[in-house]
């Protein structure tokens, strides 16, 4: 059983949600969100909140309910708050850059990697060996984070590379002399 499913969803103020089909647009005050939802799910829109149904107890209904409710729930935040994912860059020489609306990345290449920016999605740099990528969707921040993860991720024997903020690398000890 989706206990998460079944939790309503609360409606803050300034967001607007409205339902039209299986197409949900949700407007807040940092952008716009439309998705269109699985043709099994009843979403009821009442006053404050927002309610997901499943028609059965089918293994996949069950496992839609849970997840178009985390959707919608995720698009609500999103047009209110937003999200951000903070990368940092570790190794000597690697750094990154804004150029305009690109993201110019130098992880120990012969060229530096450009990234270019998204729509709803935003780079910040504060220091050159840090990068914040914010957004209100956060399918697309996240995505755009492992992209950018992706360009050199942290290898396990020095540990450079570009990882997340906090994320965890495991060493591994180099080779032994005789």
């Amino acid at each position: 059983m989706s206990r998460i499913g079944l939790k309503p969803i609360e409606i803050p103020e300034g967001v607007e949600v409205t339902l039209s089909g299986q197409t949900i647009t949700v407007k807040g005050s940092k952008g716009t969100l439309e998705r269109e939802l699985h043709s099994d799910m009843k979403v009821n829109i009442e006053e404050k909140e927002i309610v997901v149904e499943r028609p059965n107890d089918e293994k996949e209904n069950r496992a839609l309910h849970g997840t178009t409710r985390s959707i919608i729930a995720n698009m609500i935040e999103g047009v209110s708050k937003g999200f951000q994912k903070e990368l940092e860059i570790i190794g000597v020489g690697y750094r990154a850059q804004m150029q305009g609306n690109k993201l110019v990345v130098n992880a120990g290449y012969s060229h530096p990697v450009e990234v270019e920016q998204e729509e709803n999605i935003e780079f910040d740099v504060p220091k050159n060996t840090e990068i914040i990528v914010k957004g209100i969707d956060k399918e697309r921040v996240g995505a755009v984070a492992a992209n950018i993860r992706a360009i050199r991720p942290p290898e396990p024997y020095k540990g450079k590379g570009i990882r997340y903020k906090d994320e965890y690398v495991r060493r591994k000890e180099g080779k032994t002399a005789k």
